[in-house]
């Protein structure tokens, strides 16, 4: 049965497990899985700019023994005269699996529905659950579980990495802290939806704004740019209102003593975290970043796996 990675919680607790087990497999023999050989073709689709979501997905389907073809929606007919159903059907004789970094959730859900072969969301507004895995991985690796760990994101709410924290976080059995002013706080529908899922799991979801208090005690501190894409000309605004949101020595020194920090980069230094943090002994973003490739060549096996 073809399945797609769209969200988070498209995976179960167990299914998680089974897709981070062998992403930590891959990364001790990294050559050893070849499901795309022949070459098999994944397409690799761009809206937006990339650095790590290109270079780990391009690396990783050629690992596999496949060929990554990538593409721009600026040199396609995707986005413009031709619909995303559209293209899913035109790509499902020729490929493998599809990956799209991409605006509006929609247009991925669009495609998984009119498509045969496995789409993965490989960044959207709304989610980046290809990062979770990498984070996921990187936290696993450090300490060595991940259920009952404490986690807590620091600066803009509605960012999609802190959705897909919620999601991927309870989806782990993870209690996720979330501190953000009231005016970026997450989608309701998505913290709804990680509450349901941290019932079943034993994880817990909390929305402060006081962010001390969200960071006190943690197991892991997380950050990301207060200035996504696309939204350049808040920046202003966006530093005035994040500003007491900042991963600084401070801020550090009231999680655990063995806490860890992630970004999923790229960073703003000085803005949402400072150079002290990202380059200090409980930083781990380099292993975050490598683990992208891990993670996603895992992620795409299992993918095949179940398409089988």
């Amino acid at each position: 049965m073809t399945r797609h990675f769209l969200r988070d919680d498209d995976l179960t607790q167990a299914e998680q497990t089974a897709v981070l087990d062998l992403a930590e497999a891959i990364k001790k023999d990294r050559w050893g899985r070849k499901p795309l050989a022949g070459p098999q073709t994944v397409a690799v689709i761009f809206d937006k700019s990339s650095t790590r979501t290109r270079v780990s997905f391009a690396v990783g389907i050629a690992d596999l023994g496949g060929q990554p073809l990538i593409i721009s929606t600026a040199n396609s007919q995707l986005g413009g005269k031709e619909s995303p159903s559209d293209t899913a059907r035109v790509l499902e004789r020729q490929v493998a699996a599809i990956v799209w970094r991409t605006y509006a959730q929609a247009g991925l859900v669009e495609m998984a529905t009119n498509t045969t072969v496995p789409v993965v969301n490989a960044l959207s507004d709304e989610f980046h659950p290809c990062q979770l895995l990498a984070d996921l991985l990187t936290i696993r690796e450090h300490k060595g579980t991940l259920a009952g760990l404490t986690v807590t994101f620091l600066g803009d709410g509605a960012d999609n990495m802190v959705h897909s924290y919620l999601l991927a976080g309870a989806t782990a059995g993870m209690h996720v802290r979330v501190a953000c002013p009231a005016d970026y706080q997450p989608d309701e529908r998505v913290v709804a939806d990680a509450d349901a899922i941290a019932v079943t799991t034993g994880g817990s979801i909390t929305i402060y704004s006081d962010p001390l208090e969200a960071v006190a005690g943690a197991d892991v501190v997380v950050t990301d740019t207060w200035v996504s894409m696309g939204k350049e000309e808040e920046k202003a605004a966006r530093v005035a209102s994040l500003s007491a949101y900042k991963v600084d020595a401070e801020m550090m020194a009231l999680a655990k003593p063995d806490a860890i920090f992630l970004h999923c980069l790229p960073a703003d230094r000085g803005y949402e975290v400072t150079s002290e943090v990202i380059d200090g002994p409980q930083s781990v973003i380099w292993d975050e970043a490598e683990n992208r490739l891990h993670a996603q060549k895992a992620l795409l096996v299992w993918l095949l796996e179940q398409a089988a």
